[in-house]
């Protein structure tokens, strides 16, 4: 019978040290094996943290799955900052243009309640709003009514 191991590794980055080293020594795989597909399963996500599920079985053989980070993270790994704003409605850390909205809904999509790219782009600038983010230089509650008057219409419509 298999076992499963669930951690977070940075995207593309990922070592036989901690956290994988400690978690898959004990076991019957090939630690570095693990290690390389995690790599090259993940280096889209460059750096930022990834969640990543292991199984593997008694006689070494292993399976990867690899789920998409926190939409937090990619807007921060994309916009360039480490934190949030600590009052996200007066105070914003950084701004995004609205391609890179649609570049974080399509990575985020399969992972969203969204049916389409546009209601995926205005979760991302849901979270935007909590983190003090602007998008194209307005606040991202305002963006929100703009998306919905079809306002990015050209970029967010497939």
């Amino acid at each position: 019978m298999g076992e499963t191991i669930e951690l977070l590794v940075p995207g593309g980055q990922a070592t036989p040290g901690p956290p994988l080293g400690p978690e898959l020594g004990p076991t019957p795989v090939d630690v570095q094996a693990v290690v390389n597909e995690i790599n090259e399963q993940t280096a889209a996500f460059d750096g930022t943290e990834v969640p990543v599920t292991v199984e593997y079985e008694e006689d070494g053989s292993f399976t990867i799955e690899v789920g998409v980070p926190p939409t937090s993270a990619l807007i921060k790994d994309k916009a360039g900052f480490e934190t949030g704003s600590g009052t996200p409605q007066s105070e914003f850390v950084a701004d995004l243009s609205i391609e890179e909205v649609r570049q974080i809904a399509e990575q985020k999509l399969p992972d969203l309640l969204a049916y389409d790219i546009k209601q995926a782009a205005k979760e991302v600038v849901g979270t935007c709003v909590t983190l003090g983010v602007t998008i194209e230089g307005d606040d991202a509650r305002d963006v929100i009514g703009k998306i919905d008057a079809g306002e990015y219409d050209d970029v967010l419509v497939d």
